[in-house]
């Protein structure tokens, strides 16, 4: 789990989809629910958290059957972001272990391992199961400003989060309303909406991870990119050794996709569209074995549909006088590289367009 703190989750706040941020009116006297209070994504693509859990927002007609379940207090705290009185919450002083999830929604927020006592009154944890799974924004009401702690995929109201716990590994506070959460205890089936969606994974070699990793990661359906190395005799190679061209790796990504998304065979016309299939050992400026073309097959499927495409791609009029030479094999041990080259255009304020056709 990557270390958080606040000021990377303001920034994460900043990158967030476009919203549509309505004013917050006074607490409706009646009990139903206020969905003027809940800030609702105009963008409705999927889009997925690393831990591979669909991220996607309800759509406004399932938002209303959500919040149909919900009891007048948990509609209070979390559709007008009220807050439970301290020390009044049923899940305070629980310490079995387990996780805690969404009550709107059911996504997994917290887990029992970075709960902590603060001596606040409310549930407090030191980190969320997945940063992407909660999201912040500025609250200045009541006089003072803080941070508050909204569900990702419904915008739900969750709390506040505080800097003020030196004593945690993160620093942070993430205090948390009762009302707001549903817990289950390890051991126990989780709803269907709690899990991650069904993956499959596939690997690429085409010139330097770093443009074709950047590429999967836009590609609708694909849930994680990752550079690495694979093809070569080493265990565990640097990046440096890879580069010297001894070591017999390529420079390959592994992909991370939801099927019911996006096919297999849609991953391989990206893969001949992102790079240039006929160079041996070459890719632009780049020149070695470690920059070669290369299918590293997860299983026999991939392995035959591969193979089949590219041999329905060679007989196109792009190709037919062109050979293709890139290498279709078993996968062989994907080595994760350093991991200052993991998202490097993102970390770099850059981004490798993909292509139009």
């Amino acid at each position: 789990m990557r270390t958080l703190n606040l000021a990377l989750l303001l920034a994460a706040v900043a990158a967030a989809p476009v919203l549509l941020i309505v004013a917050r009116p006074p607490a409706a006297p009646s009990d139903e629910p206020d969905f003027r209070t809940i800030l609702m994504h105009t963008d409705s693509t999927p889009r997925y958290s690393k831990s591979a859990h669909d991220l996607t927002p309800p759509s406004p007609e399932r938002l209303k059957e959500l919040a149909a379940r919900l009891t007048p207090d948990e509609a209070r705290v979390i559709l007008r972001k009220g807050t439970e009185p301290a020390f009044c919450g049923n899940l305070l002083d629980n310490k079995k272990n387990g996780v805690y999830l969404c009550r709107l929604c059911s996504l997994p927020l917290f887990a029992s391992d970075a709960k902590f006592d603060s001596g606040t009154g409310w549930p407090s944890f030191f980190k969320p199961v997945d940063p992407d799974h909660v999201a912040t924004e500025r609250d200045d009401a009541h006089g003072m400003v803080r941070t508050e702690i909204l569900c990702a995929r419904c915008r739900g109201h969750l709390g506040h989060v505080f800097d003020d716990a030196p004593h945690t590994p993160t620093g942070l506070r993430f205090c948390l309303n009762s009302a707001s959460l549903e817990f289950h205890e390890h051991g126990t089936e989780l709803p269907p909406a709690a899990r991650p969606v069904p993956t499959e994974t596939a690997y690429f070699a085409g010139g330097c991870f770093w443009g074709v990793e950047d590429r999967f990661q836009q590609i609708p359906g694909v849930i994680d990119a990752v550079s690495g190395y694979q093809g070569g005799h080493a265990d565990k190679p640097t990046y440096k050794q890879v580069c010297s061209g001894t070591t017999g790796h390529a420079e390959s990504v592994r992909v991370l996709y939801d099927p019911a998304r996006v096919a297999y065979r849609d991953l391989l016309e990206w893969f001949f569209k992102l790079h240039n299939p006929t160079t041996l050992n070459r890719q632009g400026p780049d020149v070695g074995t470690q920059y070669r073309s290369a299918i590293f097959a997860a299983d026999e499927r991939q392995l035959a549909e591969a193979r089949a495409f590219v041999e329905a791609l060679q007989q196109t009029d792009k190709y037919r006088n062109r050979r293709i030479v890139t290498q279709i094999e078993p996968a062989p041990t994907f080595w994760p590289a350093e991991e200052y080259h993991q998202d490097y255009h993102r970390k770099h304020g850059g981004s490798c367009a993909l292509p139009e056709d």
